[in-house]
């Protein structure tokens, strides 16, 4: 049964510390709605088609965004120019809703957008292949106001294995170490959300500023390769880093990977890649009608929650959804006003309102604050 929030208490709890999520699609829904069309869909207004929108934001409690600016692998020598489409309707968006957004790039400035009454608007680029083996690109992304860069999508690139692959390099190689260093140079943050696990460690060895996984969950709850190991848990807190955990079903509901996994093996034996994301979900909504989905739920996202706190320590965990990023979610969690509900499960299980405000919004901070110390010498 899904958590009926106490609205006093979880709305003053997220008047104080909105919720900072750390990955949200919906520039990437709205280049296949409309090719950025905000005029003719307006996510200012309550929309049907999308997880997200500006009412629906407010109603869930969230103060800042972290959108994912992604293009796939599949762009190939696009990726770049692509990336820059993505960001180009990322600052459209902001403008368009001036009112309610604001671009943020550091933590002060999330915070002086919640002063002002708008919800901050972050941006991360979800992949590696997004900078076409530059540094100068990388640094030029950080200029426009990408604040992370996950180091790999559903595909290895030639510096870093992805946990959706097979395994080239054992994790990074020197290429992938100097991206490392110099996203800790410049400040942004490393996301090892999609990377193998030896990635993780490999960075996890090389970096001097935290890190961040922008959607992902525990490993030991769900067998997911996209999920983290308790190995790589246990060593946040001497990294500082937060693993954001996120609410697609695959990763969060042991039944549904076991589906998923049935479903790859139909698409491999059909010639279909797993990790070409519109092909697979073809397959799957063939399979599906074969063999429907088990249900994934608000509590098996708890569970996770749980799991990363015990693991990690309750100062390294946060929240990133992967909303628009999805075909379907958790019972309890089907679109962005789904943040109180999972607040007001954890407190019925015994989270303090503190637990619940480093969840929200305090972990991500800090996490930024360090990481932007590192790059300043601060």
């Amino acid at each position: 049964m899904t958590p009926t929030p106490d609205k006093p208490a979880i709305g003053a709890l997220l008047a104080d510390h909105p919720v900072i999520d750390g990955h949200n699609d919906l520039m990437w829904t709205m280049r296949d709605l409309n090719d950025y069309d905000f005029e003719a869909y307006d996510v200012g207004e309550r929309q049907t088609q999308t997880h997200t929108d500006l009412p629906r934001m407010r109603d869930g409690g969230v103060g800042a965004q972290f959108w994912s600016v992604f293009v796939p692998c599949r762009e190939g020598e696009r990726s770049v120019t692509s990336t820059l489409e993505q960001v180009d309707a990322t600052y459209a968006m902001i403008a368009r809703y001036a009112d309610r957004l604001a671009l943020a790039t550091t933590a002060d400035e999330v915070e002086a957008a919640w002063r002002d009454g708008r919800i901050a608007c972050l941006m991360g680029a979800e992949g590696g292949h997004q900078i076409a083996e530059s540094l100068a690109v990388l640094r030029m992304y950080h200029r426009l106001g990408i604040r992370y860069l996950t180091l790999t999508h559903n595909d290895n690139v030639s510096w870093a294995d992805s946990a959706t692959d097979e395994p080239v390099l054992g994790g990074l190689n020197d290429f992938g170490r100097d991206v490392v260093r110099e996203m800790n140079r410049i400040g942004m943050l490393v996301d090892l959300s999609h990377v193998s696990h030896d990635v993780m460690r490999d960075t996890l060895d090389t970096a001097t500023a935290p890190v961040i996984f922008s959607h992902s969950s525990a490993y030991a709850v769900c067998d997911h390769p996209r999920n983290v190991p308790d190995d790589v848990l246990a060593r946040l807190a001497g990294n500082g880093g937060t693993c954001l955990v996120t609410f697609v079903p695959r990763f969060v509901n042991q039944a549904v990977r076991d589906w998923a996994r049935g479903a790859e093996v139909r698409a491999v034996a059909e010639g279909v890649d797993p990790r070409d994301i519109p092909a697979l979900q073809a397959v799957e909504k063939a399979y599906q009608e074969e063999v429907p989905h088990p249900p994934a739920y608000l509590s098996d996202v708890v569970a996770h929650l749980e799991h990363v706190r015990d693991v990690a320590g309750i100062d390294h965990i946060g929240l990133g959804g992967d909303y628009d990023g999805v075909d379907w979610l958790p019972e309890g969690l089907e679109d962005v006003t789904g943040y109180p509900r999972l607040l007001a499960a954890l407190r019925d299980r015994g989270w303090s309102d503190d637990d619940l405000a480093k969840v929200t919004c305090r972990n991500v901070l800090r996490t930024m604050r360090a990481a932007e110390d590192v790059a300043t010498g601060g």
